[in-house]
């Protein structure tokens, strides 16, 4: 006789609604928490302060600008580079250029900066052959054609990924029809490919238009004077150097306006992506192509995958002789491995707490029913991507003032904000994954009683394992490559790798920064490569695959 499991007490699925629910209203009162703390220290809110402020005009309408551009741009470069990878799936070089375009995500700013310096500064590579080729012109990194061409580096890779996911989801059958009716270029985007991108845009729109709206480090190196600051810049401005309460409050509040509205708009459409796909086994269907589609496809990506390279390549060369430089005045290591262990003590647990924060999240709002319990852990997942890192932080650093007594503290306070920042994108990792489960094994699991452990163990962690671990990367890479809250609350004789990287281009030890730059990005690359090993599944499990898509050229 087979007896049913026992229930363990809370294993009940409608428990699991719990801690996603708390975490959210946690996440909402944080928020309120930090940015009360702000406008009572400042006394109130005074919004005529900017209206009569042609600088502060000036900053606002910049901000907008300069993202605005980034978006456009961003988006007309990885719409042709997702359709020419979904398109040719094994060209020579195809997984290298994926795990690069990864890689850019989570890149620190300030390390792909020195780089995008080396390659396009004064001095640069690219700027030589252009002045050989175009004597007497007129280019400048600095101001809003460094920011725009930063912000294409870091955001082109991520909404390429997201495009390329939605490419990829488009079914079998569908492809199969399009097929056997020849449909090719304009019909061919009109009919499968549209559609598939559609939903999409809107939301990956919000979400590079709030990271360049966001920009702090791209500013900070690249604006090149006042007439090139943002709202990140102002409000950093105000609170690190002028001890201005009432204008970075205002400023904050401006910020959280702009971005808020953009994204509640976006989530009245109940926009869904994710930066992992969810990987299905099918078989190649062949599409139709004209002779030189192949030759335009494989030079786009080439082009692409340089774009991407350059400043990696200019990093390596420039650091790789200071690495290896056992003495030149302060050696390099004396100030490698302390910035190294603070950089990894504020990571791992920033990165650990998004992954748990993520999954709690994800898990009540798949079990939610109500619309508004479904929507609050969800929406509130987001709100970091909405506030200033650094209000929030002095936020609650201000709130907790008389608490925080030494330097530990605020390293955890710093670790908590880290943690925050990289919640979103954990979020967009694991929302695919999470939510591709098999709804009728659900409910037979909970018939069975398998709950708890048992249900995680056997149902969850296969499917997760490889997601969680790069979320798991992404949280430590992104809290790894943090300037802007660091830069606020740490000490610079206690320095972490970016802000030793900054300190060191500040006093022009160019050899020394590029050194630090190679450093941190090696450091990135090893925890990419441990994490990815750990994530990646036993070899007696089948590995599934994506839908596969060619092209065959059309002939005559």
């Amino acid at each position: 006789m087979h007896s049913t499991p026992t229930k363990a007490p809370f294993s009940h699925p409608g428990w699991q609604l719990i801690p996603g629910q708390l975490i959210g209203l946690a996440l909402l009162i944080l928020v309120a928490l930090g940015l009360g703390s702000m406008v009572l220290t400042a006394g109130g809110l005074d919004l005529s302060t900017v209206l009569n402020s042609r600088y502060l005009r000036g900053v606002v309408w910049f901000t907008v600008w300069q993202a605005t551009l980034s978006v456009l741009l961003s988006l007309a470069l990885a719409l042709p580079i997702a359709r020419a990878l979904a398109r040719y799936r094994r060209f020579p070089g195809r997984s290298a250029l994926l795990r690069v375009m990864e890689l850019s995500l989570v890149l620190p700013t300030i390390v792909a900066v020195s780089g995008i310096i080396g390659v396009y500064g004064r001095q640069g590579w690219a700027t030589g052959l252009l002045n050989e080729w175009l004597p007497g012109n007129n280019w400048n990194l600095y101001g809003l054609n460094g920011i725009l061409l930063a912000h294409v580096f870091f955001n082109a890779p991520l909404a390429a990924r997201v495009m390329l996911q939605s490419l990829e989801a488009i079914s079998p059958a569908r492809l199969r029809i399009a097929s056997q009716l020849g449909l090719r270029g304009w019909w061919l985007w009109r009919s499968v490919e549209w559609p598939a991108l559609r939903s999409v845009l809107p939301g990956l729109s919000a979400l590079v238009f709030t990271l360049c709206f966001t920009s702090f480090a791209i500013i900070m190196t690249l604006g090149g004077g006042p007439s090139a600051t943002t709202l990140e810049v102002a409000i950093y401005q105000a609170l690190r150097f002028e001890f201005d309460f009432p204008q970075a409050a205002v400023l904050a509040v401006i910020q959280l306006l702009i971005c808020g509205s953009l994204w509640w708009l976006v989530f009245r459409q109940r926009v869904e992506s994710a930066l992992l796909p969810n990987r299905q086994v099918s078989h190649a269907v062949p599409l139709r192509a004209g002779r030189a589609q192949p030759l335009l496809a494989a030079a786009l990506l080439a082009l692409f995958g340089l774009f991407l390279l350059l400043p990696l390549l200019a990093i390596s060369i420039r650091g790789l002789p200071a690495l290896l430089a056992l003495d030149a005045g302060v050696p390099i290591y004396k100030q490698l491995l302390p910035a190294t262990g603070r950089s990894l003590l504020i990571a791992l647990p920033a990165g650990l707490a998004s992954v748990a924060v993520a999954l709690m999240i994800l898990a009540s709002a798949n079990r939610a029913k109500n619309p508004l319990l479904k929507a609050i852990p969800t929406t509130t997942g987001y709100l970091p991507l909405l506030v200033p890192p650094i209000v929030l932080g002095t936020g609650l650093f201000l709130l907790l003032r008389p608490g925080l007594g030494n330097q530990a503290q605020g390293w955890l306070l710093v670790a908590l904000i880290n943690s925050l920042m990289a919640l979103p994108f954990v979020i967009q990792v694991l929302r695919g994954p999470l939510s591709s489960f098999d709804r009728h094994s659900l409910r037979v699991a909970d018939q069975l009683g398998i709950l708890g452990w048992y249900r995680w163990r056997r149902m969850y962690w296969p499917l997760l394992r490889r997601p969680m671990a790069l979320g798991l990367a992404y949280g430590i890479a992104l809290s790894m490559g943090d300037f802007g809250v660091i830069a606020l609350f740490g000490s610079p004789g206690q320095p972490t790798l970016p802000v030793l990287l900054y300190q060191q281009l500040g006093s022009y030890q160019v050899a020394a920064a590029a050194g630090t730059g190679l450093w941190l990005l090696m450091l990135l690359v090893f925890i990419f490569g441990l994490l990815s090993a750990i994530g990646r599944p036993p070899a007696h499990q089948s590995k599934s695959r994506l839908p596969e898509t060619t092209l065959e050229p059309e002939h005559a």
